[in-house]
């Protein structure tokens, strides 16, 4: 194990709150940010088509005549000037967020590497028979994630001594 410790750090109750208050003042500074339904990834205006709506754009300008009576220009002009203004902060944005997630998947796999260090322990200490280790290996092995309850643990010297006490 290479890196065992990738992520070192504390936050202070007063950090949360200070990172609680900056993330409601960014919300509070873009009051028209929306939700998609769960599954819409859709995006038509991307890098590929940031040429074609160029384009359409300056089209739209010198030949307005060609605009559909459902389409208002000045939603459009809106649209494309909310758009650019975004593209100075978005990305940011997204590393940002994207950094965050990233640390906190890390060290919740640091977290899960000492709980399996540890569970492996309990079971290597109740085949020696030493005091509680296979309760707590039993307890542990019940909450093990992916196994659905259904596999028994490995008998330990408590368990066979308590069905040797029961079979008597």
């Amino acid at each position: 194990m290479a890196n065992d410790n990738q992520v070192s750090g504390v936050l202070t109750d007063q950090n949360i709150t200070d990172l609680l208050g900056h993330i409601t003042a960014l919300q509070g500074l873009l009051p028209f940010l929306i939700s998609r339904e769960p599954g819409d990834s859709n995006v038509m205006l991307g890098d590929r088509s940031a040429g074609f709506d160029e384009k359409c754009s300056g089209y739209m300008t010198s030949n307005p005549e060609f605009l559909p009576g459902y389409i208002k220009p000045a939603d459009v002009l809106n649209h494309r000037a909310l758009r650019a203004q975004m593209q100075k902060f978005v990305p940011q944005l997204k590393l940002l967020a994207a950094m965050t997630e990233d640390t906190f998947d890390v060290v919740g796999n640091e977290i899960m590497m000492a709980d399996l260090a540890y569970y492996g322990a309990t079971g290597d200490a109740a085949k020696r028979g030493r005091p509680n280790a296979g309760d707590i290996h039993d307890d542990l092995a019940s909450r093990y994630p992916g196994r659905n309850g259904s596999s028994q643990p490995a008998p330990t010297t408590q368990t066979a001594a308590k069905k040797s006490v029961a079979t008597a």
